[in-house]
């Protein structure tokens, strides 16, 4: 069963806000997120208090929290590498 992905603000601004082609790779990549929440390339973010992991789109990050319980993942934020860390 698929995690239900939820997103928090600065995330669905970005998403709002995002060029057609760059929103439908994100969109692409987070449907297999919600299938595999861990994939091969997904790396855990050290010095955050939750476990925040994070996945490329080419130049882009996305930043997401993974909740077992209510089988829901936070996508916290998007952005370019330069401004997401």
């Amino acid at each position: 069963m698929p995690f239900e992905l939820a997103f928090a603000g600065p995330a669905a601004k970005f998403l709002k806000n995002a060029e057609r082609k760059l929103h439908d790779r994100i969109i692409e990549k987070l449907n297999k997120l919600a299938d595999e929440p861990f994939p091969p390339d997904a790396k855990r973010i050290v010095g955050r208090q939750e476990k925040v992991f994070r996945v490329r789109v080419g130049d882009y990050r996305i930043l997401y929290v993974v909740y077992f319980e209510e089988k829901k993942i936070l996508v916290a934020d998007i952005d370019k590498r330069s401004r997401i860390y």
